[in-house]
């Protein structure tokens, strides 16, 4: 046993809103294979991991993390506390080795939740302000996923993720690197962080250049700011939409991502955690739903937002009514927004139409 699989072995989850027992997942959604396309690996990490990775990383007693140092991090109010907390988990993610023990921990959740395939961002932009070896980060996530894949079973692509407000030259050499390792299981790019800091429109030129090297398109957008982030995201043509939910106060925008069919990546317990959406009465999932736009559901950062995947869509199946049927539709979205290969699509469809619904 790998050293990766050997620490998998303590793996230790943040509690979830499915796993309190306040949103149980019925046994139709657990059988459901599903796809997570909107899953950052930093935020997948558990508090007591963070505690392992500051102990490992032979800090002072006084000042390494405590595992209540650890919870109360993960606590906010709004988006920008939000931000705070992701820079300070990535300043313990610091080796190769690092990134190994998260990716193969990230992976051995996702076979619990039967998340079958997961497109994952990882924080490139991040990786490269800190001046890190991007190369030992990027062998130690991908030992991570090829050990998950082995033990687990669980398919993984990167998608490698600039950060908006970091600006347009530091994004392109995220895009250099997603060029340089695209055939090493790196299917995409993005956009994150700071939206209003961050326009769209700087990124024009990267993204054309990841295109026309082969790479898919994404961005999170509309967000934290309206419905002209999401404009600004379809004029890049990003193939996938991160969040979007300001794009329910735009009716021409959700005719066109309904008649161009964008798959939305919405991620409700996020959104409710960074104030992005005030109540969940009020988030648009449902709306877009009704008006025919491609949804997904997804988690985000998981630990961070004490959510699982399994929870979201118990979360959504219970509080905006959909049926089993419904469910079955979201998670098929889940697949067919995918960037996997048809035939790959195809196969993983089969077996989420194979599920039978329990009829009492």
């Amino acid at each position: 046993m790998d050293a990766a699989s050997k620490r998998g072995e303590r793996i230790s989850a943040t509690p979830s809103a499915a796993a309190s027992g306040r949103f149980a997942p019925s046994a139709f959604l657990r059988a459901l294979p599903k796809a997570e396309l909107h899953l950052h690996l930093e935020g997948t990490v558990a508090p007591a991991t963070l505690v392992e990775l500051s102990e490992q990383h032979g800090e002072a007693p006084a000042e390494r993390m405590t595992l209540g140092d650890a919870v109360m991090l993960y606590q906010y109010e709004n988006f920008q506390g939000f931000l705070m907390a992701f820079k300070a988990v990535t300043q313990l993610l610091r080796t190769g080795h690092d990134y190994e023990l998260i990716t193969y921990r990230m992976m051995q959740e996702l076979r619990r939740q039967n998340v079958l395939h997961a497109e994952v961002y990882v924080s490139v932009g991040v990786c490269l302000w800190k001046g890190m070896d991007f190369a030992a980060v990027f062998e130690g996530m991908e030992r991570g996923r090829e050990a998950g894949e082995r033990d687990f079973g669980v398919s993984l692509l990167w998608i490698f993720d600039a950060v908006r407000h970091f600006g347009a030259d530091a994004g392109q050499k995220v895009v250099e690197l997603a060029v340089r390792y695209r055939t090493r299981n790196v299917v995409g790019i993005g956009i994150g962080g700071d939206e209003a800091r961050g326009p769209a429109e700087w990124f024009a030129p990267s993204y054309r250049y990841a295109a026309e090297h082969g790479l898919r398109l994404t961005a999170h957008a509309g967000e934290t700011t309206g419905p002209e982030s999401v404009w600004g995201a379809l004029n890049l043509r990003a193939e996938r939409i991160g969040h979007g939910i300001q794009a329910a106060k735009d009716v021409e925008l959700m005719d066109v991502l309904a008649e161009r069919q964008i798959p939305m990546e919405l991620c409700v317990s996020s959104n409710l955690q960074t104030g992005a959406c005030p109540a969940l009465a009020e988030h648009p999932l449902r709306e877009f739903f009704e008006r025919g736009l491609m949804v997904t559901l997804n988690s985000d950062d998981p630990a961070m937002f004490h959510t699982t995947l399994e929870g979201e869509y118990q979360l959504v199946q219970q509080h905006f009514y959909f049926s089993d049927e419904q469910m079955r539709e979201l998670a098929r979205n889940s697949f067919e927004a995918s960037f996997l290969p048809a035939e790959r699509k195809l196969d993983f469809l089969r077996a989420v139409d194979a599920v039978e619904v329990a009829h009492d």
